[in-house]
């Protein structure tokens, strides 16, 4: 019984943690500045049509929500981040759309066992601290028969190796966590819906970031708006040559990746899964 307490409090103290950190910064602009594409193509994968009942989990300010209800369907987004989604509501209203917003768990979804037509999550589920957990809630809340889509980032790609290169820098992962870009592998999704879809398919694809004009523009643009960035350097604290040295390292990686474009434009690198509910 003392295990199982001491393990619930840690874990709430985790999603405490992950709440205050998509928090921090302006999530909202890197949605709309860096890849506004994502949602569109994650609803174009799935085919959301009007009528359908989806789930958007994880959902932040409506990236992938916010279109599947242009195009009719009931929509409830879902996120543990209520600043996300007050966020993602306004915006809804700006563009005409109802959506139910719903501050949800991803790895405790509170909704019936196939309640939707479609679960899908863009860039979010990949954040929940057990992916097994969370791959089982994304089934159960679906229909059988149903979609699942999700688009996750690559570990070999962009933001994959810039979470890699902010790990030397960041406090050590709670026991248990996996790594987020565990996502954006086909065999790792494979095998945590293995036995529960059918017709998965993967398929890696890219998109373009061309904004930045310089690496240091990227390095203060992330500092400023990205919550698992600003957590990092929150954690370096007043250590000045630390702080600096991973400046140096992330402008080094858009150096590395944008190199042979003869600029700062980088190709980010998702993995777009889609499946049935079996």
């Amino acid at each position: 019984m003392t295990d199982t307490t001491t393990t619930t409090e840690a874990d709430r103290a985790l999603k405490a943690r992950h709440r205050a950190m998509w928090a921090q910064g302006n999530y909202a602009a890197i949605a709309a500045d860096i890849v506004p594409s994502l949602g569109l193509d994650l609803v174009g994968a799935l085919g959301i049509t009007r009528g359908q009942h989806v789930l958007d989990v994880a959902a932040g300010t409506g990236n992938a929500a916010i279109p599947a209800a242009e195009r009719g369907a009931t929509v409830t987004a879902s996120d543990l981040t209520p600043e996300l989604l007050d966020i993602g509501q306004r915006l809804a209203q700006e563009r005409g759309v109802s959506l139910d917003w719903r501050v949800a768990d991803a790895e405790a979804l509170p909704f019936d066992s196939g309640s939707f037509d479609t679960v899908m999550s863009c860039l979010g589920v990949m954040f929940a601290p057990h992916h097994q957990l969370a791959a089982n809630e994304l089934v159960r809340a679906c229909r059988s028969g149903g979609s699942i889509g999700l688009i996750n980032w690559t570990p070999e790609g962009f933001v994959g190796q810039m979470f890699a290169t902010m790990k030397p820098y960041a406090p050590p992962p709670p026991p248990g966590a996996q790594p987020p870009p565990l996502w954006g592998n086909e065999d790792h999704v494979r095998s945590l819906l293995d036995g529960q879809v059918t017709d998965l398919r993967a398929e890696r694809r890219v998109v373009r970031v061309d904004r930045f004009h310089a690496p240091e523009e990227f390095v203060d643009y992330f500092k400023s708006n990205y919550g698992p960035t600003i957590s990092v350097y929150t954690f370096i604290g007043d250590d000045a040559a630390k702080a600096a040295a991973l400046d140096a390292d992330l402008a080094a990686l858009v150096t590395r990746f944008s190199a042979g474009t003869g600029s700062t434009t980088v190709d980010w690198e998702y993995l777009l899964v889609t499946a049935r509910r079996n």
